[in-house]
């Protein structure tokens, strides 16, 4: 599951210390509302909406966006922007903590993308992400 697109990994119980009920900056949130498992394919379906309604609206009033998340949520951003089929995505490895910038269109569609760094830094630290899980 870990590198799947729409399997879900084994569910947290409410008793799993990493349960996000737990973490203080939920606690506006019921434990219903809080996802105790999450796949690609949810992501996306989470991500989206925010991207659609509120990203998307400032980049288009003119401002640069820094978007800093977890790895899924980029990859679901990716997906989408580039229109990544469901089963190339679970391929894509996106370095942890390299900044990805996309110059985008009028209408938000990519004109290129590119990291900011080192390509052989780059190359090593999406070897490192390959990795992630694999059996040692």
């Amino acid at each position: 599951w870990r590198r799947s697109y729409d399997i879900q990994p084994p569910a947290l119980e409410e008793s799993d210390e990493r349960f996000p009920g737990h973490d203080p900056k939920y606690r506006s949130l019921s434990d219903e509302e809080l996802p105790r498992t999450e796949c690609l394919k949810d992501t996306v379906a989470r991500f989206l909406p925010l991207w659609k309604n509120e990203i998307s609206t400032e980049i288009k009033s003119g401002k640069k966006v820094l978007i800093v998340a977890h790895g899924n949520s980029l990859r679901a951003l990716v997906k989408y922007l580039d229109n990544i089929p469901d089963d190339e995505i679970v391929g894509l490895n996106i370095p942890t903590g390299i900044p990805l910038v996309y110059e985008l269109d009028d209408d938000l569609k990519p004109i290129k993308h590119y990291y900011l760094g080192d390509p052989e830094e780059i190359a090593k630290a999406q070897q490192a992400v390959a990795n992630q899980g694999k059996a040692k």
